[in-house]
């Protein structure tokens, strides 16, 4: 059965030391990959994530994801070849169609936003130039996050990790369809699965619930909801084997405030 991984979803900010210190709180946690969205407000995402895997040199780096029509593809190969090689391919290279508050951001960046179809064939592009860049050598993985039927068969395809993009609001036997419905369109490719956990403990703060978009307070107090992990550092343990075990989910990211409340079950789990 596929090992246990673990990320964490940090925002690149602040001064260079203040990053580069927390890629090493991160590392020394036991996780094994740092997450960096793609959002025009923060540091850009591919060179924070060579300060921070400079700072933290055991540490798997991911921008998560670079929104595909915000730079041209073959931009986005050549960044993400350099930075696998220069890291010694510790990078996961984290592709998406864009969150949808990406259209403004393209729209102040002077660029189209596309359709859902030209935008998914931006992917493929970029994935297509980037293994033209590496030819014989080292295969970068590519991850992408995926929820509806074109994107998670676009994932299925062409990915090599595929974050299961669910809402906090769905249940638990739909977060399986979509699970299911992956590894049948992949047809035997082996496929490392992921998804995010929002909160991590009994108690749900402001900040999480702003995070995990409006709407889901009540849904984030479900006993049974998927965006939480509750109880003890075993009871949570025992809950993402049952995730792995039932969803086949082996991957788990968490945001950065919750990188010391989840640490106990990752060393469980991984022993890191």
């Amino acid at each position: 059965m596929t090992g246990f991984r673990f990320g964490v979803v940090a925002a690149p900010q602040g001064p260079g030391e203040a990053w580069a210190g927390r890629a090493r709180r991160i590392a020394g946690l036991g996780y094994s990959t740092l997450l960096a969205p793609d959002n025009l407000h923060l540091h850009a995402p591919m060179l924070a994530l060579a300060t921070a895997a400079q700072a933290a040199p055991d540490l798997r780096i991911a921008p998560f994801v670079l929104a595909a029509p915000l730079r041209p593809a073959r931009t986005i190969a050549w960044e993400a070849h350099t930075l696998a090689t220069l890291t010694g391919g510790r990078l996961d290279l984290g592709l998406g169609t864009g969150r949808p508050d990406a259209r403004g951001e393209a729209e102040r960046l002077g660029l189209p936003w596309g359709s859902g179809a030209q935008r998914r064939a931006q992917i493929v592009e970029a994935i297509d130039a980037l293994r033209e860049r590496e030819a014989d050598g080292p295969r970068t993985p590519v991850m992408m996050a995926a929820s509806g039927p074109k994107a998670l068969g676009l994932a299925a395809e062409r990915a090599d990790v595929v974050m299961l993009a669910a809402q906090p609001l769905t249940p638990r036997g739909e977060v399986g369809r979509m699970a299911r419905d992956l590894r049948e369109r992949a047809a035997g490719r082996e496929l490392e699965i992921g998804m995010n956990v929002f909160v991590v403990g009994d108690e749900i703060p402001d900040w999480a619930v702003q995070w995990a978009g409006d709407g889901i307070a009540d849904a984030l107090r479900d006993s049974d909801t998927l965006a939480v992990l509750r109880g003890t550092p075993d009871e949570m343990a025992d809950e993402l084997e049952r995730r792995r075990a039932e969803l086949g989910v082996s991957y788990f990211a968490v945001a950065e405030g919750f990188a010391q409340a989840l640490a106990p079950v990752v060393e469980r789990l991984t022993g890191r």
